[in-house]
């Protein structure tokens, strides 16, 4: 099997992190072996719908590293295949939660709509819906019993059995609060402003409106109902990326440097898959040749040192462990609405009204919106066009800002990007 011309195989994962197919693992290193490869590029996707968008995003990126491939210094000598992981991820509503959006509606989702939602969420998460919540549906306007039902019910199915508090993405109380305080969190408005770079001002983001224009999410009792059902599906999906990334991919590519020490792994993530590639680097013990995260969803403390006294980001050990041997890319940028919604929803979930809710000095901002922050390893740089020079150096995370080329959470198949991720794998 091939994706324009370059060797592909697959990684069928299910949600419970299990190899679906797991001679797959074998199909990889045949083709490994039989194209002579000496790179392996290993993509995981992040929030789809199902296989066939996966498939569309990787066979996107592969045309896009046949176009530019031959404008990388470095890549004469080396022979590149694509690992494609298949995990099952839902798609967060980013499109409701935009200016012109369902949301913005005054009177906000219907009642099927908020069963529907509510019954996807309990899907994803494996445990049926409370026939309580589903009832309080339509007496969320008026009842504020109803709205504490729903807001347990949103909280309960996405709890995890043992609370960490040392998760710096897990809002404070978040499993603790009243449920209805919980709710009119999310009724709240709140204000989301493009990032300010230093030295340069604010980034233009693009709204479809005029550029730097400030975004709030939808105030009002059954808007909080779809954001508490938005956050729910990121939490659960955050929770899954991980275990997927820890139980399913880090063993593989433990098996494939077993087979093969002298395949350089290269790693690769878009959204919730940046999540998962990054989980993988810092639970293997196969060294990690690059890793680029394209709009990664998690926290831009992920790497940090220290960001609280006492407390080192979730994915520490993956720059002080020396699990990545070379460079670390982080395109981030506040075109971004999606990552920039789901973090403005973790701040609304932790009770935080600032108007720089989501942007760099915000403790729930996304590492897709921010790029990587108080991490003594990360350098700022910006995403070229091809033929740029990169000057990339190995244990440095290179947080590449992105505005004047990703226009979106999903614009990550561009020219641009995939120069910046071959320019990764030669350099590493």
């Amino acid at each position: 099997m091939d994706l324009s011309g370059i060797p592909y195989a697959p990684l069928h994962v299910d949600r419970d992190a299990r190899l679906v197919i797991p001679s797959e693992v074998d199909a990889a290193l045949s083709m490994v072996d039989q194209s002579g490869a000496t790179d392996l590029l290993v993509l995981a996707h992040g929030w789809n719908n199902d296989e066939a968008e996966a498939g569309r995003l990787y066979a996107a990126l592969a045309a896009r590293f046949v176009e530019v491939r031959g404008r990388v210094a470095g890549l004469d000598q080396r022979r590149l295949a694509l690992l494609g992981v298949l995990w099952p991820s839902k798609k967060f509503a980013e499109a409701e939660l935009i200016p012109g959006g369902a949301a913005a509606l005054s009177d906000g989702p219907s009642d099927a709509e908020l069963r529907r939602g509510l019954a996807e969420l309990a899907t994803l998460v494996g445990r049926p819906a409370p026939a309580d919540a589903e009832a309080a549906v339509s007496r969320l306007d008026s009842n504020s019993a109803a709205r504490r039902a729903f807001a347990d019910a949103v909280r309960d199915l996405v709890a995890p059995e043992a609370p960490d508090d040392t998760d710096e993405e897990t809002p404070p109380k978040l499993f603790s609060v009243d449920g209805e305080e919980l709710y009119e969190r999310f009724a709240r408005p709140t204000l989301l402003r493009p990032p300010t770079r230093s030295g340069g001002g604010a980034a233009s983001v693009r709204t479809g409106g005029a550029a730097g224009l400030s975004l709030r999410l939808p105030a009002g009792l059954r808007n909080a109902a779809r954001n508490l059902l938005n956050f729910g599906t990121y939490y659960a999906m955050k929770d899954r990326a991980g275990t997927i990334g820890i139980d399913a991919v880090a063993p593989v590519l433990q098996r494939l440097h077993a087979a093969r020490p002298d395949l350089r792994l290269h790693l690769a993530g878009h959204s919730f898959g940046g999540r998962v590639m990054t989980a993988a680097a810092t639970r293997s013990s196969a060294p990690t040749a690059s890793l680029t995260l394209l709009q990664a969803a998690f926290s831009h403390y992920g790497f940090a040192d220290d960001w609280e006294p006492g407390r080192d980001g979730l994915f520490r050990a993956c720059l002080t462990g020396g699990r990545v041997t070379g460079p670390v890319l982080v395109t981030h940028t506040g075109n971004d609405k999606a990552v920039g919604v789901a973090y403005a929803l973790a701040s609304r979930a932790a009770g935080q009204v600032a108007a720089g809710v989501g942007d760099a000095g915000d403790k729930y901002g996304g590492i897709g919106r921010n790029g990587a922050q108080h991490t003594p390893e990360a350098v700022a740089g910006t995403l070229l066009d091809v033929g740029g020079t990169y000057a990339l150096t190995r244990g440095r995370v290179h947080n590449l800002l992105a505005d004047r080329f990703v226009a979106g959470h999903s614009d990550v198949t561009g020219p641009q990007v995939a120069y910046a991720l071959l320019t990764a794998t030669a350099q590493a």
